[in-house]
């Protein structure tokens, strides 16, 4: 009997420090992301996005921006995306050895589901919606929107609780001005950017259109 309770002592012990780390990781991506943030916010100050050209008609630096920042910029969101990734990936495995582990544990309290319940938030998120247009110049193209992204999360809007169009044009209307987070999946990467409804010279607030996703796409 005593043996099998030093055995769950060390167990429990085990799932405790895995949690902690990935709670540490939770941290760090989410400095990450207001990084990401930060450096997006810069793009927006110059009205350009990481793939409009940084040099006029003549060939010579753009002299409406400031080149320098934008190129740093985008250089910092390409290594901060990197970043993204892998730390995403150590969640999940962090994620998998905290279940592996709380599956030998006996009895497990609901402090400790609450860490890997947030964690699984994050990392399980499926596409819900696919972009099938982005107007050049538009504030969707300046946030780095790209055709064919599927959107993981648009601001509090996700899979779980998306319902039609309806909800993403109503967040859209009340986030005028205000800084959206989207999670994209291009490719094999998951993206995080940040887009800003406003009025601009084209139609609506975002310049790029929208369909939701079918479960067979996903």
């Amino acid at each position: 009997m005593q043996s099998i309770l030093r055995r769950k002592m060390v167990v429990d012990m085990e799932v405790e420090q895995a949690k902690k780390a990935v709670l540490q990781l939770m941290a760090e991506k989410d400095k990450i992301e207001r990084d990401l943030k930060d450096a997006h916010a810069t793009l927006e100050s110059n009205h350009v996005g990481m793939n409009d050209a940084l040099v006029d008609s003549a060939g010579y630096p753009r002299a409406d921006i400031d080149v320098y920042q934008v190129r740093h910029a985008r250089h910092k969101i390409i290594c901060l995306q990197n970043d993204y990734k892998a730390i995403m990936k150590k969640i999940e495995e962090g994620l998998h050895k905290v279940h592996g582990l709380s599956g030998i544990s006996v009895h497990e309290s609901s402090t400790a589901e609450a860490a890997p319940s947030a964690v699984q938030e994050s990392v399980y998120l499926e596409p819900f919606l696919r972009v099938n247009l982005v107007t050049p110049g538009s504030p969707a193209a300046s946030a780095g929107i790209q055709v064919e992204d599927l959107i993981l999360e648009f601001g509090s809007i996700n899979y779980q609780n998306f319902s039609s169009l309806q909800d993403v044009g109503s967040l859209v209307a009340n986030s005028v001005n205000k800084e959206l987070i989207v999670r994209v999946k291009r490719d094999c990467n998951t993206l995080v950017l940040t887009l800003i409804p406003r009025p601009w010279n084209g139609k609506g607030l975002l310049g790029c259109n929208v369909v939701p996703l079918e479960t067979v796409e996903r």
